[in-house]
């Protein structure tokens, strides 16, 4: 996890444009460099490293002696580096994974690059020699990427799009900043004066498929057919794989504990994986909730089965909306349910970077849009209504969870790892017939708690554990903190604040005093940007107002059972 930052073709001084690349500072607190490229006095690289992999050679631009026209900005980890420079015998110069991208670039070209890379990345590739720049980003946006380019060629590219906002440049008062698309690529000409022009933007992945990497990789083979009991080895082969080929890092590793099922699998799979590693030092996992809630008992429980190292945040409802603003600045929306559900996750990521030494910590966000997770799911049409909902939540990802899951974690210097979203276990998972997926006999995800059923991997009450509704585990059902939030906002947001809401924020128009409160505190950090959010995060077939599934009836139903 790290911090990038471009400019193309710049027309003000660079040194005063260096600043903006200080708004991502938090995305790297080990090291900054700024570098100009030779004979484009206009065009500059910045970077922030968090020192994950090669402490020796890690710093960005990554340049190399055989490629001295290759200029390399990248963020993520790139899990098969190694794999496939033992099968094409490349030269490495470093130990760094992104090398790698340099090489299979000068092998087959950007195309290729992209799709051989099993990993999450944003990257910046500048080559001098054919004078083209190339943007790409992960199959979902795990890791995020943002531009902001002018009719006259002047390009901007950032991490976060806090790093771009405030550039100045002569032809264009306001820069457009908008966010780069997940599993595209861009390839630009870059002009004797600095200036690019783009050349083409390409789909190079669809989640559905199965990547070209897969050619290369060490899975063992997987059987054919969608009998129940094979597709069951199957996922807990590529599950297994999702989580071992995660643990290439030199930091320590730790995990995020909710004491729901994605959270719990990830852990317990985790905790196996480093002692067949045989890493010295014991997991540890973190939990977050008010006193009494749910998700710290259930939390409590798994630890206490699997054997980590637990940790338990508490946190009161003050401290709760008193970092509502800080929340909605790091996270870069007003998307009301990411909003919500974000504030544990900055807190107790604020608690592991003051209190622990864990740097990488494995999440399971993804898991909902990927083994149709939410409640709502109950209410599909049909299997095929359910799978094209499954999709379309996996190709959002980069709006919602995984946007909350980076900017939460990254805001504290920490760096997200995310195994339901690995490639293979994905592609394979939208491979199976869309009535094995969808949810039976009322309970959600029920492939994937079948799967893990005779493992012993957790208790079995949390492998049953029902979903718990949007960022409510965390508090107890008496108060929840939808609740809370309700209550709170109730005194500072009126009914005429409301009744112009239409006139004040004509696009995305908050409907709720939350949404308008947390649209109020975006607009203060980020005035005019309010399109970087497309729409708000709704569920489906049913008449919502509100996304928490508290307010939904099989919720409703579930608690009084």
């Amino acid at each position: 996890m790290c911090g990038i930052w471009a400019l193309f073709g710049s027309d003000d001084c660079l040194s005063v444009q260096c600043l903006s690349a200080m708004k991502i500072a938090h995305r790297g607190p080990d090291a900054f460099r700024f570098e100009n490229v030779n004979g484009y006095t206009n065009c500059c690289f910045g970077f922030h490293r968090l020192a994950v992999v090669d402490q020796l050679f890690g710093m960005q631009p990554i340049r190399v002696k055989k490629y001295p026209y290759l200029w390399l900005c990248y963020n993520g980890e790139i899990y098969n580096h190694k794999k496939l420079q033992q099968h094409f015998e490349f030269e490495y110069q470093t130990k760094v994974d992104g090398e790698i991208i340099l090489h299979l670039y000068d092998k087959g070209g950007i195309e290729q690059t992209v799709s051989m890379l099993d990993g999450v990345f944003a990257f910046i590739l500048l080559d001098t020699a054919t004078k083209k720049v190339f943007l790409g980003r992960d199959t979902y946006g795990v890791r995020p990427l943002f531009k902001a380019m002018t009719e006259d060629g002047f390009l901007a590219v950032c991490s976060e799009a806090k790093g771009l906002v405030n550039l100045k440049h002569s032809t264009t008062p306001f820069l457009k900043v908008e966010p780069f698309l997940p599993g595209h690529y861009e390839v630009l000409d870059l002009k004797p004066n600095g200036k690019v022009a783009s050349v083409e933007m390409v789909k190079y992945h669809h989640c559905r498929d199965e990547p070209l990497h897969a050619l290369y990789d060490n899975v063992e083979k997987l059987f054919p057919g969608f009998e129940i009991e094979t597709v069951k080895n199957n996922l807990r082969i590529l599950f297994d794989n999702a989580i071992k080929k995660r643990l290439m890092t030199d930091r320590r590793i730790g995990c995020l504990l909710s004491g729901g099922l994605d959270s719990s699998l990830v852990a317990a799979t985790l905790l196996k994986q480093l002692k067949e590693a045989h890493v010295q030092y014991p997991l540890q996992t973190f939990a977050i909730g008010m006193e009494d809630s749910t998700d710290l008992l259930a939390a409590r429980k798994v630890a206490n089965h699997i054997g980590s190292e637990h940790h338990e945040v508490l946190f009161n409802s003050e401290e709760g909306i008193q970092v509502l603003d800080e929340v909605i600045f790091s996270l870069e929306t007003y998307d009301i349910t990411t909003v919500r559900a974000s504030v544990g996750m900055y807190l107790v990521s604020k608690y592991i970077r003051k209190n622990t030494d864990s740097v990488v910590i494995f999440s399971g966000e993804g898991s909902d849009e990927l083994t149709q997770g939410y409640i709502y799911f109950h209410k599909a049409p049909s299997p095929e209504k359910a799978e094209e909902e499954s999709e379309r939540l996996l190709k959002e990802l980069y709006l919602f969870d995984v946007l909350r899951a980076d900017r939460t974690t990254a805001a504290h210097g920490l760096e997200l790892r995310v195994p339901f979203l690995d490639h293979r276990f994905s592609s394979y998972y939208l491979s199976l017939p869309p009535d094995m997926r969808i949810p039976k006999n009322g309970i959600e995800k029920h492939l994937l708690r079948e799967t893990f059923e005779d493992s012993n991997l957790i208790p079995k009450d949390i492998l049953w554990r029902p979903k718990e509704a949007f960022s409510d585990g965390i508090t107890s059902v008496k108060n929840s903190w939808f609740r809370i939030l309700q209550d709170y906002i109730e005194h500072q947001v009126d009914d005429a604040m409301m009744a112009a809401a239409a006139q004040k924020f004509p696009f995305n128009t908050p409907k709720t005093k939350e949404g308008y409160y947390y649209r109020q505190i975006f607009e203060r950090h980020y005035p005019g940007r309010a399109d970087w959010l497309t729409h708000y995060w709704m569920p489906r077939w049913i008449n919502a107002t509100d996304p928490s599934a508290r307010t939904l009836a099989h919720y409703k139903a579930a608690a009084k059972a």
